[in-house]
């Protein structure tokens, strides 16, 4: 798994920001889908990324502040220009020491630009979740809140430019509630334009109670597919990609455990993917 220091900052551009929206209702977190216009010259295909350089006060005086989004959105242009679509979570986190919250920096940065916006960006940077040549290559994918943000890109890719995909796809994406599941509800059904194909699945994971904060419950979502996902474990050319918050290793590995039987067998297919690098994952 790469670090966020792994990434150089020493290309940069300029982006403006052309629109921004609000994917959220506004009795829910804050999630905004950002389209930025890029210097002609950028260039960021689907499975990259790239940074976003602000600067911020710190304890010792002003520093730069560095924060990696994935692409969004098929690439486009607009009069020649690249634009790249990124999605935007308002955050904000506890001081560890004093207990206070504070807002996120990068996040609520972005959240509160409008368009005609400028900030710099970095990149683009590489990403683990590489299109397989293989067009039989079986996919699990598991995206947890922004985390669907590579893997709608993915998809689109997949049906809209590669076409003739033969191997199964399924998406598990995990969001707090209906309200805050992105490009899978009734407004905003991006990927639900692909429930038709015979290679593509979705299912959705959330919380029982997201007012009381109770988990979401992804691992359940999983064990009632147990038998489709084992069947896919079985082949060789299975691929797993994860991006989301940290919480979401977690779950997977219940999940996974249940499914094979035991802690030990999932353990072993684990490192069995990862050594035949058929595990990705992109973890904040």
């Amino acid at each position: 798994m790469a670090y966020l220091a792994d990434f150089s900052t020493k290309d940069q551009y300029q982006a403006t920001v052309k629109r921004t929206k609000r994917l959220t209702p506004a009795d829910t977190q804050e999630i905004r889908e950002i389209v930025l216009e890029v210097d002609p010259t950028f260039e960021c295909e689907v499975d990259q990324g790239f940074g976003v350089l602000l600067e911020a006060s710190g304890e010792f005086g002003n520093t730069m502040h560095h924060r990696l989004y994935s692409v969004a959105d098929l690439p486009e242009r607009d009069n020649g220009n690249p634009l790249i679509t990124m999605l935007v979570k308002r955050c904000e986190y506890v001081d560890e020491f004093n207990g206070e919250r504070y807002p996120g920096v990068a996040s609520n940065y972005l959240c509160d630009l409008v368009a005609g916006d400028k900030i710099v960006i970095t990149g683009p940077h590489g990403l683990p979740f590489e299109v397989p040549e293989d067009r039989d290559t079986n996919l699990i994918l598991v995206g947890m809140g922004t985390g669907i943000a590579p893997f709608r890109a993915f998809i689109k890719h997949i049906y809209k430019e590669v076409k003739d995909w033969r191997g199964k796809i399924m998406l598990f994406y995990g969001a707090r509630s209906g309200l805050e599941t992105l490009y899978l509800n009734e407004r905003d059904g991006d990927l639900t334009q692909y429930y038709d194909e015979d290679t593509f699945s979705a299912f959705q994971a959330l919380s029982p109670r997201p007012e009381w904060e109770d988990p979401i419950l992804l691992d359940a979502i999983m064990e009632e597919r147990a038998d489709e996902i084992l069947a896919l474990l079985s082949q060789s050319n299975t691929r797993i990609y994860v991006a989301g918050y940290e919480t979401v290793g977690e779950m997977l590995d219940k999940a996974f455990s249940v499914i094979l039987g035991s802690e030990e067998m999932w353990e072993r297919r684990k490192a069995e993917l990862k050594a035949g690098k058929k595990w990705a994952e992109v973890i904040y």
